[in-house]
């Protein structure tokens, strides 16, 4: 999963310009900026890398309408600004109740926003009917350059077309648009052709989620440490043409930080970090493909939200988990506030204090902004709090040469007026 960036206006936080990370206004231990919500796990795709292996019947335990109803004015209970509040799955047009939970989430005051599958249920007439509820965003997932490694990846021939479709008669509807990506060892060199299909048919945001080895994403090849680096570094490049987040990728933010500091001295970045030939496949590509050289729009910033840190998730069931790709639950809606759990338990607030940290991230001078994938380090070696195996930077080894400031982050812009990022599905 992930998460569509919202307009500023009076009354919500303003960015700082020129800041290289972002930070919400509320304080993360007060409030999330984002709450996922798992509506079903019922989902016709067999997606490779599907954290909740979805089943194709709807579960008799979870959340009925009743309790969705009750969860969203928990999440109304944060106070303003209101959390974002998504509706994802499986696939949440698979419940007949979806419309009529989004109007209700809006009439509670939350942003609402869905992230379905790419399935028959996504037509124009239920994009239209959740649009005309009070959603705001969709997200959908473009996981290849092609239809054909698309529908494989999706485990279903047609995905690809019910997807370029979806796309097209959500930005007609007015929605807006989040483009979901999942980057794996066999996947990685399509991305330059994926950032040009961003360019070419707009979007609000594209998610690029570095696999983390959970459900049926454990027989998939995650990139390495060295080959992370290189795609976080293609990512801020492509970040000058398309707007770019990552999800599972905590690291983007340092990556970001050193860039800045680099080109604000005049460094060449290639050189000085040691960037591998992943990076320069893959930027060669994306200067053919006229990605890159033409800067057309502002650098988004990587905001600072992590598991149980800004961003809860609810399962189907109703489960509380810092993040839909850490199984470790704090506890269930059904016996107690999400307000609660979120402020208080042990687990949550333990994510939210850096000083937990082990290995690399806690001796890391960048934990503050980043700490690392509590999802990766758990899925990885069993311990919430271990080092992040997808990061091979070594805590105090940057600026290369001295002399490069860390930037302090900014506050997000966020009104109800629009969304933030989805999750990845």
């Amino acid at each position: 999963m992930t998460a569509l960036t919202r307009t500023p206006r009076q009354d919500g936080p303003q960015r700082t310009a020129g800041t290289s990370v972002r930070v919400p206004k509320r304080d993360a231990g007060d409030a999330p900026f984002i709450v996922i919500w798992e509506a079903t796990r019922a989902c016709p795709l067999a997606c490779l890398h599907c954290r909740a292996s979805a089943q194709p019947l709807r579960d008799r335990a979870e959340l009925d309408t009743d309790e969705a109803v009750a969860l969203m004015a928990q999440v109304a209970a944060f106070g303003r600004p209101a959390p974002l509040f998504v509706i994802t799955g499986g696939d949440p047009f698979q419940r007949p109740d979806l419309e009529t939970l989004v109007r209700r989430g809006t009439e509670l005051g939350l942003p609402v926003s869905v992230s379905p599958s790419g399935t028959p249920t996504l037509t124009r007439a239920a994009l239209a009917g959740i649009r005309a509820a009070g959603a705001l965003a969709i997200s959908l997932s473009v996981d290849a350059a092609t239809a054909a490694a698309h529908d494989g990846f999706r485990g279903v021939p047609g995905v690809w077309d019910l997807t370029a479709r979806a796309w097209r008669d959500a930005a007609e509807l007015g929605l807006k648009v989040q483009i979901n990506t999942t980057v794996t060892r066999d996947t990685a060199g399509d991305l330059p052709a994926i950032a040009a299909q961003v360019r070419d048919r707009g979007v609000l945001l594209w998610s690029v989620f570095f696999l983390v080895p959970t459900g049926r994403g454990r027989s998939l090849a995650s990139l390495d440490a060295a080959q992370t680096e290189d795609v976080l570094h293609l990512l801020y490049d492509l970040g000058e043409t398309v707007p770019v987040k990552t999800t599972e990728a905590h690291h983007f933010r340092r990556v970001c930080l050193q860039r800045d500091a680099l080109a604000a001295r005049g460094v060449d970045h290639v050189a000085a970090l040691g960037l591998g030939p992943l990076y320069r496949e893959l930027r060669d590509r994306s200067v053919a493909l006229g990605l890159l050289g033409r800067p057309g729009r502002v650098r988004r910033p990587p905001l600072r939200v992590s598991a149980g840190n800004g961003f809860v998730f609810v399962s189907h069931r109703g489960d509380v988990h810092p993040s839909g790709f850490l199984p470790v639950p704090a506890g269930n809606v059904r016996r107690r506030s999400l307000v609660a759990i979120y402020r208080d338990s042990d687990l949550f607030t333990g994510l939210r204090d850096p000083s937990r940290l082990g290995g690399r991230c806690g001796a890391c001078e960048y934990r503050t902004v980043c700490g690392g994938s509590r999802a990766r380090a758990y899925a990885v070696t069993g311990d919430v709090w271990a080092e992040d195996p997808s990061c091979g930077y070594r805590p105090g080894s940057f600026p290369p040469s001295g002399g490069a400031e860390l930037a302090e982050p900014g506050p997000e812009s966020r009104s109800a007026s629009g969304p933030a990022a989805l999750p990845n599905g």
